[in-house]
């Protein structure tokens, strides 16, 4: 299917999310590789690296919110939005906007290879932590 008429348009690959069998093994892994902690649960974390916050979302084996999938991260909420509205219009399945815990929202969707992918506002001030201090991540 091809997209017509399109106004919004993605700017940011912005994570990927992975299955993995042992949260901790993972989660040690990618810290060790230099990645900041964001958010931290029992089935699932999200890690940051660089200047850029390029992200890393760990899902655990009982984690069924999401499978693996890669996301396009947008700096305004209301782009979410536009961008839901836009695929719909063009004869997209899209899934419905749900707002996040984390200050985030998002709508999933399958590219016409069958990939999943996840269109995320993502706050300009960063994903707050639940590391402890109530610090924002920039």
């Amino acid at each position: 299917m091809a997209l017509q008429n399109s106004r919004l348009t993605v700017q940011r690959l912005g994570h990927i999310a992975i299955r993995v069998q042992n949260m901790d093994r993972a989660r040690d892994f990618y810290l060790a590789l230099g990645m900041k902690l964001v958010w931290d649960d029992r089935d699932w974390c999200y890690l940051e690296a660089g200047s850029g916050r390029d992200g890393l979302a760990l899902l655990g084996p009982g984690y069924k919110a999401a499978g693996p999938h890669f996301a396009f991260h947008f700096t305004e909420r209301t782009e979410i939005d536009l961008m839901h509205k836009q695929l719909e219009q063009n004869g997209c399945q899209v899934g419905a906007i749900h707002e996040h815990r984390d200050g985030t929202a998002s709508f999933y969707l399958k590219d016409t290879e069958g990939n999943w992918l996840e269109m995320l506002f993502h706050p300009p001030a960063g994903i707050p932590t639940n590391q402890g201090d109530g610090q924002v991540f920039a």
